[in-house]
């Protein structure tokens, strides 16, 4: 009985946490055993909060603090009824609650004293980002925010507000469990590659969010030059998407624009959906004109997965590290032992590499000589990027708009337009493997930012111009040492700190991870993830993250090389 009557009391004393903590109990969701070390539950959970309802007699402040603690349920149908009922009748039909989300620190939120005629309460906080109305996500440059709310007491005597913006608030840490992140996928320009638009929308009807952005909506606005989408003009899904138990959904069309749409065309639509709605669970898509299912089937895309092994140079060549062998990747391999190389990028196709010689020009090595083509004499230049059409980007540190592309075959080089707007320096850069989009540490308002912009081409996939606008990510604790890309949606930088080195992960459109490393970290390697994420060292170690350690796994690499890719 004793022992009965202390697990009792432990459950409610966490039950009486739980309450505390949260703005409401679950109120649906399947039963989840707890998962184990490392592993991820996909993303997938479905669970509405249900916040409390105004209660009789609460007073300004009270309501106001409610109606921003209701941020957290959008209820079932998404429609956030319960922080309507905060409102005056009004106000209820002309607020939108999908507008923006900010996200705050739940603890520094103050209510300010209202006056007791006028209803006003000033409700203060500190923003850490904020999700626009098409779910995109951006980091907050002013912190502090105030914002003034105005109340009337209704019919009934109680108070309620009739003058707020329109959105949402929610705590950083309750955003991922309300918000989950879903890449809206389109093609690149050669219909090769499979390019995510990363979006945050809510996890109640989430393929309903994803199919309506992806299809009725464009491409966010940094990116829609670099991206193509199947969908013709026109085309619209209509706003609700089923998805059985199965995981397969039904996307139903307004009108029969897609009866006209080629084979080819169909199929790409299809995996457009299909690709975008896998993080909602949805494993199978079903396209409808008139409750007619439309014949489509997905289409074969290029990967961007690179091999796990390490490619580095090392005394013993050049290739990928494995154990204590070096794998040599045949008629390259040998071109980059002779060139003696301080930096390598390897094409997809290992046919060509970009490099940095030891006198600081750029060059390119190609398979079938042993001898470096120089391509950029200009000082101070950066380490150059490739991408998958052969072309070879190079920029010098301190002219950040006089980017460079140099084409297969040819030593003159292509000005990129519209390269890093009121960027005064460059300090590494390096582009997706898709081609489609370029990173990069870029010194603006005396501050070391990473930015991220599309790569605009012609209709030979040469480079013309970077997109407009920038897209401006993390802010950089110190001098960048190195940029690359960790998948096709995040980025690596690694930074000098006072002591430490400064490992930066940053979703392109989510939340910063930052981490330390020991000092004296000289370059950085993604691979297909976090987990293959690598560090060289200058004595020549490399390192590689193993949880939120970085351990040391071989000694006397010369070069940590980056790949773009894999030969298909």
């Amino acid at each position: 009985m004793t022992r009965s009557r202390g697990i009792l009391a432990l459950v409610l004393a966490l039950c009486a946490v739980l309450v505390t903590g949260c703005a409401g109990f679950p109120e649906s969701g399947s039963i989840r055993y707890g998962l184990a070390t490392g592993e991820d539950n996909g993303g997938s959970q479905n669970v509405t909060f249900i916040p409390n309802r105004p209660q009789p007699g609460a007073t300004p402040e009270q309501i106001v603090e409610g109606f921003i603690d209701a941020g957290s349920g959008p209820g079932v149908d998404g429609t956030w009824a319960v922080a309507k009922e905060f409102l005056a009748p009004d106000l209820q039909e002309v607020w939108d609650p999908k507008a923006t989300v900010r996200i705050d620190e739940r603890g520094e939120r103050e209510y300010g004293e209202s006056d007791a005629d006028e209803g006003t309460v000033a409700f203060s906080y500190e923003m850490v980002a904020d999700v626009d109305d098409i779910g995109s996500y951006r980091r907050a440059e002013l912190p502090s925010n105030t914002q003034d709310f105005r109340l009337a007491k209704q019919s009934d005597g109680e108070w309620r507000i009739t003058e707020a913006p329109d959105g949402i608030w929610l705590d950083e840490g309750q955003f991922p469990q309300v918000f989950h992140k879903y890449p809206l996928m389109y093609f690149d320009t050669s219909w090769q590659y499979l390019v995510p638009d990363v979006r945050w929308f809510p996890v109640v009807k989430a393929a309903t969010w994803i199919t309506d952005s992806l299809v009725n909506e464009p491409p966010s606005e940094w990116l829609a030059e670099s991206v193509r989408s199947a969908f013709p003009d026109g085309a619209t899904a209509v706003a609700s998407v089923p998805v059985d138990e199965s995981g397969d959904a039904v996307v139903d069309f307004e009108d029969d624009s897609l009866l006209s749409a080629s084979p080819t065309a169909l199929d790409r639509m299809v995996t457009q959906l299909t690709e975008s709605l896998r993080a909602a669970g949805v494993s199978d898509v079903v396209m409808r004109v008139g409750s007619t299912p439309v014949e489509a089937s997905p289409v074969a895309v290029r990967s961007t997965r690179v091999p796990a092994a390490p490619l580095v140079l090392t005394e013993d060549g050049f290739g990928f590290l494995s154990g204590d062998e070096i794998e040599q990747i045949p008629g390259l391999s040998p071109a980059v032992v002779a060139a003696a190389p301080t930096a390598v990028q390897v094409g997809p196709e290992r046919d060509v590499a970009a490099a940095r010689l030891p006198g600081g020009e750029v060059a390119r090595l190609t398979s079938t000589s042993t001898e470096a083509e120089v391509l950029d004499t200009r000082t101070g230049l950066v380490d150059p990027t490739v991408d998958g059409f052969g072309f070879i980007w190079s920029v010098p540190k301190d002219q950040p708009a006089a980017l460079r592309a140099y084409a297969p075959q040819s030593t003159d080089g292509i000005d990129i337009a519209d390269a890093w707007r009121d960027a005064t320096a460059i300090s590494a850069m390096a582009l997706s493997r898709d081609g489609t989009r370029i990173a990069a540490t870029v010194t603006s308002g005396g501050r070391t930012v990473l930015w991220v912009a599309g790569v605009v081409r012609d209709g030979d996939g040469v480079p013309v111009r970077l997109g407009q606008p920038t897209l401006q990510l993390a802010i950089v604790g110190g001098p960048a040492g190195g940029v690359t890309w960790i998948d096709d949606a995040s980025i690596g930088v690694l930074a000098s700190g006072d002591d430490a080195s400064i490992v930066v992960e940053q979703p392109v459109g989510g939340p910063t991870v930052t981490s330390t490393a020991t000092s004296g970290m000289v370059s950085i390697a993604g691979g297909t993830g976090v987990s293959s994420l690598r560090l060289r060292a200058d004595d020549g170690t490399l390192f590689v993250k193993r949880g939120t350690a970085w351990q040391p796994t071989a000694t006397g690499v010369l070069v940590l090389a980056t790949q773009q890719g894999a030969p298909q």
